[in-house]
């Protein structure tokens, strides 16, 4: 597949996101305008749920959903604060949400208040609206325990499960993005991934489209099933793009 052919794949399931500590107004509205791409729209922009009203008001009329993240990004496990996050960020006007999965509670092993914490969530993200579990895979480390998270984030209705905050030293990983796509074949269900963090190259692009491809077939990776989360990977795609004869 060429430069240019992946570009333009990868453009349409972007996340475009912003979680930086300094983001402001002027920041919202680049992030807005530069969502809209030569390429064609990305999937969504991602940002902090006090900048809602005003991606909402900027992307009216666009396909560009509004997503942000809950219990970011330390991933607690404070069942009712987290699912009150979610319903005023949806009051607001997110499209998506974006919940951590307390990841240090499922290596303590309690698991059902994994399940508890995420189920409640579930059942304030109506249908129409997209849940994101990330599940902070560069910190579980061990297969088993990345297979345990994606297991509970697919059993409590995650629409779309996700490597990490990209917050951590490590984020995305092709091992990891591979063992959620197994569970996800597993499962039956109809579920989507988002790789995320630390996915900067038009490479890097190649690579998760390229795992995806292979295990869930060609053409499973659409912007219901497969999202990439990344803030510097938008440049070079409209490079390669551009590129192209």
């Amino acid at each position: 597949m060429t430069d240019a052919t992946i570009a333009r794949r990868a453009v349409a399931l972007l996340d475009l996101t912003d979680l930086s500590n300094g983001l402001d107004e002027a920041g919202v509205e680049r992030l807005c305008a530069r969502a809209l791409t030569p390429l064609g729209p990305v999937a969504a922009v991602c940002l902090w749920s006090g900048f809602l009203p005003q991606a909402r008001r900027l992307l009216k009329g666009t396909p560009v959903r509004i997503a942000t993240v809950v219990n970011f990004p330390a991933g607690e496990d404070d069942v009712m604060r987290v699912a009150d996050e979610a319903r005023w960020a949806l009051l607001d006007g997110a499209d998506e949400i974006d919940v951590v999965l307390p990841w240090r509670t499922l290596m303590a092993g309690r698991h059902e208040v994994v399940g508890a914490l995420l189920g409640a969530v579930r059942a304030v993200v109506p249908q129409g609206r997209t849940l994101k579990t990330i599940l902070e895979t560069g910190e579980l480390k061990s297969p088993e325990l990345i297979r345990a998270a994606a297991r509970i984030a697919i059993g409590t209705g995650a629409d779309i499960i996700k490597t990490s905050t990209g917050k951590t030293a490590v984020s995305a990983t092709p091992e990891a993005v591979r063992l959620m796509l197994e569970e996800i074949c597993a499962s039956g269900r109809t579920v989507g991934i988002k790789p995320s963090g630390g996915i900067r190259t038009l490479e890097d692009a190649r690579t998760y489209l390229a795992l995806a491809d292979e295990i869930m077939g060609i053409g499973w990776a659409t912007p219901a099933t497969f999202r990439f989360g990344a803030s510097g990977l938008l440049d070079q795609l409209l490079a390669a793009g551009k590129a192209a004869p």
